[in-house]
């Protein structure tokens, strides 16, 4: 169990990076290709889905933090799921 949470949470966590730098202040996803605009406008489509997201996934790896923060083993047996 603490080998699926690990792998979970590096997997999480490599999502986590690649989606923040997806995201860029004050700019539109298009600049990351090269364009870009000097005007600040709200998260719109892609952007806003991105946000949204990310914020799932930081709360995932928060999860994953803490059930491997404490001994999984124990609980389970404490509810009678492990042998």
């Amino acid at each position: 169990m603490d080998q699926i949470l690990s792998i979970t949470q590096i997997v999480v966590c490599v999502a986590i990076v690649v989606l923040i730098l997806l995201q860029q202040r004050g700019t539109a996803i298009g600049s990351a290709f090269g364009g870009g605009s000097e005007v600040y406008s709200t998260r719109r489509g892609f952007q806003k889905h991105l946000l949204w997201m990310t914020i799932v996934l930081v709360v995932l790896f928060v999860i994953v933090s803490i059930l491997l923060n404490y001994d999984v083993s124990s609980i389970l047996k404490s509810l009678n799921l492990a042998k």
